[in-house]
């Protein structure tokens, strides 16, 4: 029986699974907030909410199927873009990963799997679970790299236009650039 039978009980309890999922990320938010998004479901109303929900399904999705590493990346980014620019650690950034492992776990003893699944079956799908923590952790630094980069780059951006603005730039002249040749 193996993966096939959890693949079948994680889409039976989908809904369920998915909802806790979310309800405990969102406990990483103070709870005005956490509220609001999870109340309002518009995506142009709520874009971070309507975000996290679409990502956490796709995730889920690709957890209890296939696996495919190229569109798991894609499902992570869409919910750790929002997280790298909030003031979360990189731990607590992705910390929603294990979250569902635990989730898993107390599901498994609530609806008494353990007569439908056999423990090797359920490390085996929290390896995979692992392999996607791993996959979220690269996720988190390409994030940040890229905000980084944006960050020096208007900072290099302001200096330019403050000297242009403060007439402290000079062009030089074609015949003081030389040919190529130094003086050296």
């Amino acid at each position: 029986m193996g993966m096939e039978q959890v693949t079948r009980l994680l889409k039976q309890e989908q809904n369920a699974i998915l909802n806790r999922w979310l309800r405990l990320i969102l406990e990483t938010y103070n709870p005005e907030t956490a509220s609001r998004l999870l109340k309002e479901k518009n995506q142009f109303s709520n874009p971070v909410g309507h975000t996290l929900r679409q990502g956490l399904e796709g995730v889920y999705a690709e957890l209890s199927g296939e696996l495919r590493p190229d569109k798991m990346h894609s499902y992570l980014d869409m919910i750790i873009r929002i997280r790298a620019v909030q003031e979360f650690s990189p731990a607590r950034a992705v910390a929603f990963v294990f979250l569902l492992k635990n989730i898993i776990r107390e599901e498994s003893k609530k609806k008494a799997w353990t007569n439908l699944i056999s423990q090797e079956d359920l490390v085996e799908f929290e390896q995979k679970v692992d392999e996607m923590a791993l996959l979220a952790f690269n996720v988190y630094s390409d994030c940040r790299e890229r905000l980084y980069e944006l960050r020096v780059n208007e900072v290099k951006n302001r200096s330019f236009r403050l000297l242009q603005r403060a007439n402290l730039l000079a062009e030089i002249p074609e015949s003081e650039r030389g040919s190529g040749d130094s003086d050296a």
